[in-house]
């Protein structure tokens, strides 16, 4: 295990939910210092290896970019690694990368990568030209232009979905019928532009097509070091926020990210979301995250440490890259995986016997350590707080 001396530079760790705690331990662990900001309480503050926290601006505010610098310079953090877990905060660190990289080490790729993944129409283009399968998509611009080739089901998002999410609350709008369609759009309208979104085939579910994550660590396009998870359990079912995983195989995704990440030319840490089609067997691309993802700490327990490639990567560290990993460890948040499921058993899209046997084998909690006690803590005090906060 590499020792780092206490006067090196450290990492700055930004959002401080599940991901964040986990990169805070992944480099706390290390002896790399680490300071932590979020614009909301967070758990990852109370970590034994948050030598420092501090409140910022929102992500996509123009002043998070000078809070930044104004940290940098105050708390003599200069030459420090970012290393985000929030989307809006990879969009601010892209388009100001070149006037950070003044102060920082920045792993964020420039406007000019993370445009291509984070605005999903040019993400759709870049995927169909380089092979990968895609949802049958359609670009509505208005309530009135809605094209009569539509096979129904279909999924309606934002072209960039944190910020369709934040207008709307809803990660997805599911219809059924062309009437139906036409309302969500327009309630999408009232808040959010219609030409800013994308509607898409509905993949249907046979009861194993699960979403799997492709992960990997790049340089240049090429893939050095990659994970994959399946999102077993998730809240609300079919579209939403993973609250148990588990490691598993999948050969032909690495073929497909492959091409993928080639073509963006990209380098850093990505998740790349794929869904199996049971009507022609293809895995269709649905999204890429351009940073660590809420269950980065599953990979680790792996055997796969992204945030500490990404620092030692930064820092001009040899690194020795993970040929295989650990299938079959499964990850939960004991919270919300119970709460959610529970609600899921009663309603009788969950069966006590699968939700029990889904614990067999090796599982890591989301956010206990008995190492690092309390975030675990305040996790069950601010449980409210954070439903809420991170909305």
């Amino acid at each position: 295990m590499k020792v780092y001396s206490s006067h090196i530079n450290g990492a700055i760790i930004i959002e401080g939910h599940a991901q964040g705690l986990s990169n805070t331990r992944s480099l706390g662990e290390q002896g790399i210092p680490v300071v932590v900001i979020d614009k909301n309480n967070c758990l990852a503050r109370y970590s034994r290896y948050c030598s420092k926290f501090f409140y910022c601006p929102n992500y996509i505010d123009p002043e998070f970019v000078n809070f930044l610098i104004d940290l940098a310079e105050r708390e003599n953090l200069q030459g420090w690694a970012l290393i985000p877990s929030n989307d809006h905060a990879v969009i601010s660190i892209a388009k100001n990368r070149t006037k950070l990289e003044k102060y920082f080490k920045v792993i964020t790729p420039g406007l000019d990568v993370v445009d291509n993944i984070y605005d999903k129409s040019k993400l759709l283009k870049v995927a169909e030209g380089c092979g990968v399968p895609i949802p049958t998509t359609f670009y509505i611009n208005n309530t009135n232009s809605i094209p009569a080739n539509i096979s129904y089901p279909v999924l309606t998002k934002g072209r960039q979905g944190l910020s369709f999410y934040k207008a709307t609350g809803k990660k997805v709008y599911f219809s059924n019928s062309p009437l139906e369609l036409k309302e969500h759009l327009a309630a999408i309208e009232k808040v959010f532009p219609i030409n800013e979104t994308f509607t898409q085939e509905y993949i249907p579910f046979d009861g194993t097509n699960k979403t799997l994550s492709f992960t990997a660590f790049c340089v240049e396009g090429e893939i050095k070091a990659h994970w994959i998870g399946e999102k077993l359990r998730e809240h609300p079912i079919r579209f939403g926020t993973a609250t148990f995983a588990r490691s598993v195989e999948c050969p032909e995704l690495l073929v497909q990210s492959a091409s993928l990440v080639k073509q963006l030319n990209y380098t850093g840490v990505c998740e790349i979301e794929f869904l199996k089609n049971p009507t022609d067997g293809e895995y269709k691309l649905i999204e890429i995250n351009a940073r660590t993802w809420l269950w980065v700490g599953l990979a680790k327990a792996c055997g796969v440490n992204f945030a500490l490639m990404s620092y030692n990567y930064l820092n001009s560290i040899p690194i020795e890259y993970p040929k295989t990993y650990t299938i079959g460890v499964n990850w939960v948040n004991y919270i919300t995986d119970s709460v959610f499921s529970l609600q899921a058993i009663i309603k009788r899209q969950l069966k006590l016997k699968q939700y029990l046997c889904a614990f067999k084998g090796k599982t890591v909690n989301a956010i206990f350590s008995w190492n690092d006690i309390l975030p675990g803590i305040m996790f069950l005090l601010l449980s409210v707080y954070i439903a809420v906060k991170r909305k």
